[in-house]
């Protein structure tokens, strides 16, 4: 079931919605169609949207006493502001600087940016503006065969960090990666999960290297 889906139910239930014929006539009148499983997800949205005019309120999810963000669009949205801090250029990890971050950049409210798919991609497009030119990664894909592993996110940061770490050592790129993963230096069937041991690690060293030069 898709995030929105559950986001719906829930708006249904506080808003006061349980009647199964009133959320169909409900989804009707403001999509032409009287079920979630027809709907695209900007539909959806539509649907969101209306019950948060109604006073739906989304609960936060809590992590260590602090809010989470949740949502559609908030794992790939942290993804990247977590490669910004293992490119040390972001110097808080947790959701609420990237919430900062984010309005002070944009002026976009995470209400929207969270759940809906156009303001997300906006601010997408501004985090991995700013990752490129302050963290050097190159995020195009020309001439990348479509299963390359470097079309992955993980490669191109882990990239752009060892570029930081070793600025004319690109030759030893792979085979450092491997000996962080513990693997054969011809391996080349990297992971997601992989890559973020790799940048974790690399990561690691940036922030410690940039911490020595602040002394």
């Amino acid at each position: 079931m898709s995030n929105l889906n559950g986001e719906i139910y829930a708006g249904l239930a506080q808003v006061g919605i349980a009647d199964e014929g009133d959320k169909r006539a409900f989804y009707a009148r403001l999509t032409g169609k009287p079920g979630l499983s027809l709907m695209s997800d900007p539909e959806k949205e539509t649907v969101v949207t209306e019950l948060r005019r109604m006073g739906f309120k989304p609960a936060l999810k809590r992590a260590n006493g602090r809010a989470k963000l949740s949502g559609p669009y908030a794992a790939k949205l942290q993804a990247l502001w977590i490669a910004g801090y293992n490119l040390g250029i972001v110097r808080d990890r947790d959701d609420a600087a990237l919430e900062a971050f984010v309005k002070r950049q944009t002026g976009i409210e995470r209400e929207r940016w969270l759940r809906f798919a156009r303001d997300a991609d906006q601010v997408i497009e501004a985090l991995k503006g700013w990752i490129a030119r302050e963290g050097g990664v190159i995020w195009s894909d020309a001439d990348l065969p479509k299963k390359s592993v470097m079309r992955s996110m993980g490669f191109k940061v882990a990239r752009a960090q060892w570029a930081i770490l070793m600025p004319r050592g690109a030759h030893l790129f792979w085979s450092h990666v491997n000996d962080i993963l513990d693997q054969d230096e011809t391996y080349l069937g990297h992971t997601d999960a992989e890559w973020i041991v790799v940048m974790n690690y690399l990561g690691k060293r940036i922030r410690q290297e940039k911490k020595a030069v602040a002394k």
